[in-house]
Formats: structure tokens, sequence, C-alpha cells
């Protein structure tokens, strides 16, 4: 399993799909997060690796 975790939720998903599946199924917008694994971004293409811990900040946009 993965964990996605974006401020005070966790969300649990399998292993072997992509970032971007991942957050569609959590009902995440890919567009309003960014993701990083073990310290660094990854996009949405990436495939999520069994015990991933995916840590997601909220991107903030303004003018």
């Amino acid at each position: 399993m993965v964990r996605l975790i974006f401020r005070d939720q966790e969300f649990q998903v399998k292993s072997g799909m992509t970032l971007g599946a991942a957050l569609t199924k959590c009902d995440l917008n890919p567009q309003m997060v960014l993701a990083v694994r073990r310290g660094k971004l990854i996009t949405e293409d990436v495939i999520l690796e069994e015990g991933d811990e995916i840590k997601l900040v909220a991107v903030i946009s303004g003018g």
C-alpha cells in the first residue's frame, strides 16, 4: 500500500498506479497539489511503489 498525506488527511491506495491516478481516486485535483516522495518532488506520471509515503502540499496561487 501507498500512503498519501494531505494536511490532516491520510489516504491509502494500491502500489503500481501513477500518482495522477491515485490523486484522482482520492478526489484530489492533481493541479492543486505538489507531491513529495523521499524529499523530492514527483510528477503525475510517476508509478507509486509499495511502502511509499507521499506528502502533498497545496499549491497557493494569487495575483
